[in-house]
């Protein structure tokens, strides 16, 4: 717990001290000299065909969807499931672990971007008078963090790593854990790019990072001990669950 509660303080720090931490200047930016659009054309492509008229609707729910209703909708699934076989009681450390591999991913994600400094489509697509350095926008601090989506990142996290705890666990309702999370954050992606703030390798990237992510820091650390033999089943029923091997940062076992 010490671990994920330090990466969390670690991560609202940088998101408070954005405005000094993000370079003033693009580091990965597309236009040339005599103001030519340098923007590759795959990414230009998609951007046409996906992007909203109105940009603001899209941002908006993307954040919803993965600040409150993918989180809310995973933790009640993951905890249903448990439930569901009778073992609600191991529901906090299965909580922990998604937690805990959201906050690593998000960790990640800040200091890529603080790196790479990348020009977001919106301001790239902006006016701008001629040998202007930027175009003026509502939060400056925020306009070269494109590389890569943060949003896409954090849901994809949130949908793998609940559905791989779920199914360590042998939760019979893993699949359901699964096909939510994973229809929830390819949601969160699509808005990204309907709001002009990603580009579509952007948010491949973040697809990637956040699946690797969510998994791997299950399986990794907190992979099923085989060397245990859990209890047998009760007579209500209940599946036998392998039990999740703790972390250094986690206390005890059930």
């Amino acid at each position: 717990m010490g671990v994920t509660a330090t990466g969390a303080t670690w991560y609202l720090m940088s998101e408070l001290l954005k405005g000094s931490l993000v370079p003033e200047k693009c580091r990965w930016c597309y236009r040339a000299d005599d103001g030519g659009d340098l923007l590759n054309p795959y990414d230009g492509w998609v951007r046409q065909r996906l992007l909203w008229k109105d940009t603001r609707t899209a941002d908006v729910a993307s954040t919803v969807l993965v600040g409150v209703i993918e989180p809310m909708s995973q933790l009640g699934l993951t905890a249903l499931a448990a439930g569901n076989e009778h073992a609600l009681s191991g529901f906090p450390l299965d909580a922990l672990i998604i937690t805990e591999s959201t906050v690593v991913a998000g960790v990640l994600n800040q200091i890529v971007k603080f790196a790479f400094a990348r020009e977001r489509p919106f301001v790239h697509y902006l006016p701008r008078a001629p040998n202007a350095l930027r175009a003026l926008t509502a939060s400056p601090s925020d306009d070269n963090l494109s590389f890569y989506s943060g949003h896409t990142t954090l849901a994809f996290t949130v949908a793998t790593a609940s559905g791989t705890v779920a199914s360590m666990r042998g939760y019979r309702l893993a699949p359901a854990v699964w096909a939510s999370g994973l229809t929830l954050a390819s949601t969160v992606a699509y808005l990204r790019i309907a709001a002009d703030k990603h580009y579509f390798s952007d948010v491949i990237t973040a697809v990637a990072i956040g699946s690797i992510v969510g998994v791997g820091v299950p399986l990794i650390f907190h992979s099923p001990d085989h060397t245990n033999t859990s209890a047998p089943a009760s007579t209500t029923g209940a599946l036998t669950l392998p039990p999740i091997r703790t972390a250094c940062s986690v206390g005890g076992r059930f």
